[in-house]
């Protein structure tokens, strides 16, 4: 199992910081634009809610089936199964007049070619991608809370 950790402090406070991770629209701003979240049905993200997670490429487009395992104030996991079998663990924590952003994501390639291909040309470029992600989503939190 590998595990890719990291956290933002965000100056907005958790509750703003939760609805830019559960609401579709607003997940899209900060997302990487090759990355597309469609639902399962109606969008929701109350436990046993599924979604897939599309990865756009040129010539395939990789994808994660994701179901919400675990959902409290403050705290949303998706659960993957595809070419990654883990876990995207979304947790807002407050401090001060703002919150902690912790982000684990916890992940398993079974396929030995596929993690092969993964580890040689992915495994930097996903990590690097998570942090932009997370500024990417301080910026939206912090224009959202602004306008309020």
């Amino acid at each position: 199992m590998q595990v890719f950790e990291q956290s933002i402090d965000i100056n907005a406070p958790a509750t703003v910081v939760e609805k830019c991770i559960t609401d579709r629209v607003l997940m899209h701003r900060w997302l990487n634009p090759a990355l597309r979240c469609e639902p399962v049905g109606e969008w929701s993200t109350d436990i046993g809610s599924k979604s897939r997670f599309v990865i756009q490429l040129p010539i395939l487009q990789p994808t994660l089936n994701s179901t919400i395992v675990e959902k409290q104030p403050g705290l949303v996991v998706w659960e993957f199964t595809g070419f990654f079998q883990g876990r995207d663990r979304w947790e807002c924590q407050p401090i001060g007049k703002g919150t902690r952003l912790l982000n684990r994501f916890e992940f398993e390639v079974p396929n030995p070619i596929v993690n092969w291909g993964f580890k040689t040309f992915a495994e930097r470029w996903t990590k690097e991608d998570m942090q932009a992600q997370l500024r990417r989503l301080k910026l939206v939190a912090e224009e959202i809370q602004q306008q309020l």
